[in-house]
C-alpha cells in the first residue's frame, strides 16, 4: 500500500484526538473501520504508530515522526490547493493571448494592436517552422490563437478540431538586391531566374514542391535553394549571392525590391486558427485584418499590384 493524504489525516486525527473511537468519530467512519485502517498504515510503515490502551492512544517514535512530517505536508497541500483555485479563478477572469506564429509578417502587427488595445492583457508568442507544430499546440490549449500561412488552396492542419479564417491571400514575390540588372522590371518571367541561386525560409508544407513546379513549368530546374531563417535570405539577397521567395507583403528593406512574377504561379494565405468555442475571436480576428491591411499599405508597389489583380488581398 502507499501512504495517501487520508492516510496522514487518520493519523493526525488519532493524535489530535487521543481516541481512536474520537478520531472514528472525527472522520465519520465506524471505529473497526477506522482500527482496520490504521494496521494497514502501520504495516506500510513498517511499525506501530500509537500506544493504545484504555486510557486512549498516544504516539510512539515512529509516530512522532509520522505526526512530524504531517503537520507540514497536509497544511502545505491545503494551502497549494487554495492557491491553485484562486489562481484559476483569477486567470478564468483574465484577458490573455497566446499566439502562435510561423515567421511571417504580420505576427508582429497582431501583438502591436493587442497590446495597444488591451493594454492589461498579457501577450506572449510562440514561433516554428511548422505549422503542423503550432497546430498541435493550440489543439493542446497551450495557446490560444495561431497566425499561419499555406500555400495555395492546400488545407491547414488539425481542420476536424480547430477553426480557420483566411485573412488574406498575396502572391509570392521575388525578392533581387537593388543593383540587379532587372531589378527596374515591373514585373518578371520566372525563366527570366532560370540561372539564379534561390533563399527562401523553410516550412513543413508543400511550397518547395510548388515552387520546383512553377519552375518545371518556366522549362528549367532551380540551380540550389537554399532553407534558412529569414534575416539570412534577406542577407544572401543584399549581398548577390541568390534571389529570394517572399510574401507580397513583405515589408520594404534596405538594398533590395520585391517584384512579382508573371502569372502569379505561387500563392500563400494568411491564415487565422482558433478553437470553435474561442473567447474574443471576433476582436482577435478584427485586429488581425488590420494588422493584414497595415502590411499591404506598407508596399506601394503591392498596392498598385493589386488594383490590377482583384483575387489577391484581404479575404472577404
Amino acid at each position: 500500500m502507499e501512504l495517501e493524504l487520508r492516510h496522514l489525516r487518520t493519523v493526525r486525527a488519532i493524535a489530535d484526538t487521543g481516541s481512536l473511537t474520537k478520531a472514528a468519530a472525527t472522520l465519520g467512519l465506524a471505529q473497526p473501520a477506522l482500527s482496520a485502517q490504521l494496521r494497514r498504515i502501520e504495516k506500510a510503515l513498517g511499525g506501530p504508530l500509537f500506544d493504545r490502551d484504555h486510557t486512549g492512544a498516544r504516539p510512539t517514535l515512529l509516530g512522532e515522526l509520522v505526526l512530524e512530517r504531517a503537520r507540514v505536508v497536509l497544511p502545505a497541500v491545503s494551502e497549494l490547493q487554495e492557491e491553485a483555485v484562486r489562481f484559476a479563478n483569477a486567470w478564468g477572469n483574465m484577458e490573455r493571448f497566446r499566439l502562435g506564429g510561423t515567421h511571417g509578417p504580420l505576427l508582429g502587427g497582431l501583438v502591436d494592436r493587442l497590446v495597444a488595445a488591451h493594454p492589461a492583457a498579457p501577450v506572449s508568442t510562440y514561433t516554428s517552422w511548422s505549422v503542423a507544430e503550432i497546430a498541435a499546440q493550440l489543439v493542446d490549449g497551450r495557446l490560444d490563437f495561431a497566425l499561419i500561412g499555406a500555400c495555395g488552396e492546400s488545407p491547414p492542419p488539425a481542420q476536424d478540431r480547430l477553426t480557420w479564417q483566411v485573412i488574406g491571400i498575396d502572391p509570392v514575390f521575388v525578392m533581387l538586391p537593388d543593383s540587379h540588372p532587372l531589378a527596374g522590371e515591373e514585373e518578371l518571367d520566372l525563366s527570366a531566374l532560370a540561372d539564379e541561386c534561390w533563399a527562401d525560409v523553410p516550412g513543413d508544407g508543400c511550397f518547395a514542391d510548388c515552387f520546383v513546379g512553377a519552375c518545371a513549368g518556366a522549362g528549367f530546374s532551380p540551380v540550389s535553394v537554399y532553407e534558412t531563417d529569414t534575416a539570412s535570405v534577406v542577407h544572401l539577397v543584399q549581398v548577390g549571392r541568390a534571389v529570394g521567395l517572399c510574401r507580397a507583403t513583405f515589408p520594404p528593406t534596405p538594398g533590395l525590391v520585391t517584384r512579382p512574377i508573371t502569372g502569379s504561379p505561387l500563392s500563400w494565405r494568411h491564415l487565422l486558427g482558433r478553437h470553435p468555442r474561442s473567447a474574443a475571436a471576433g476582436a482577435v480576428s478584427g485586429h488581425t485584418r488590420a494588422a493584414y491591411a497595415e502590411a499591404v499599405k506598407r508596399s506601394e508597389s503591392y498596392t498598385r499590384w493589386l488594383a490590377a489583380h482583384p483575387r489577391f488581398g484581404a479575404a472577404l
